[in-house]
């Protein structure tokens, strides 16, 4: 399966499909917090950060990554653990996503571009 990168829309069973292709219940993803783009369908994380590097001209400190889960609603939907996330020069010492403004943001690009 090759990443994709999204910058408009994608649907849910879009998602389900990349899901089902990989590891079933979800997606990997990192997202660009700077230029409100997904790469997605990567087996590591580290993987689709490195096709927003290479081909978005992302930076290393715009990009956190998530897993999406398109069978999920809410809260559940979204899951800010990767090791892409460990940043200590950029202020984030964990896998997770510890600044609340950086997890609105991305949950708020990823609602824009998935669609039910």
């Amino acid at each position: 399966m090759e990443i994709q990168i999204v910058k408009n829309n994608i649907s849910r069973n879009e998602l389900q499909k990349i899901a089902n292709e990989r590891f079933g219940d979800l997606v990997k993803a990192a997202v660009d917090t700077r230029q409100e783009v997904l790469a997605l369908g990567a087996e590591l994380h580290a993987d689709a950060e490195a096709e927003l590097i290479e081909k978005e001209a992302s930076k290393r400190e715009d990009i956190w990554g998530i897993n999406l889960y398109p069978a999920e609603q809410g809260e559940n939907f979204v899951e800010f653990d990767s090791m892409i996330n460990l940043k200590p020069a950029f202020g984030n010492r964990t896998r997770g996503v510890e600044d609340e403004a950086t997890r609105a943001k991305i949950r708020s690009i990823v609602s824009r571009i998935v669609n039910e």
